[in-house]
């Protein structure tokens, strides 16, 4: 099976927690964090990344803020309230499935 395949799945759970322990982050600064805390494993693109973030925007689950940088826009993502229920949620979901995996793994016992 591809990795892509496999990581899809785990993008929402991963820019969620990074935006929990963070606070406030920019698109480049989660895919480069991505990329730095898995050793250049698990790479984001942008056209897999701003999707979603425009997604969980218009759900509530998180807030932009628009910020400029000399004459550049910069737009931060924020977990909402609602976001904070979301990430624990969705992190939640996505352990339970790593440790339903881990049991798939396991040789059979008879």
């Amino acid at each position: 099976m591809n990795k892509r395949a496999l990581y899809k799945g785990c993008l929402e759970p991963i820019i969620l927690k990074l935006l929990q322990e963070h606070k406030r982050m920019y698109g480049y600064e989660l895919t480069m964090m991505v990329k730095e805390q898995t050793k250049g494993e698990f790479v984001i693109t942008e056209g897999a990344l701003y999707p979603l973030l425009h997604r969980l925007e218009e759900e509530g689950i998180l807030q932009a803020e628009l910020e400029y940088i000399g004459n550049r826009p910069r737009k931060y993502y924020k977990l909402t309230s609602k976001g904070h229920t979301a990430q624990q949620k969705a992190f939640q979901e996505l352990s339970n499935f790593i440790e339903t995996l881990q049991l798939l793994s396991k040789p059979a016992q008879i």
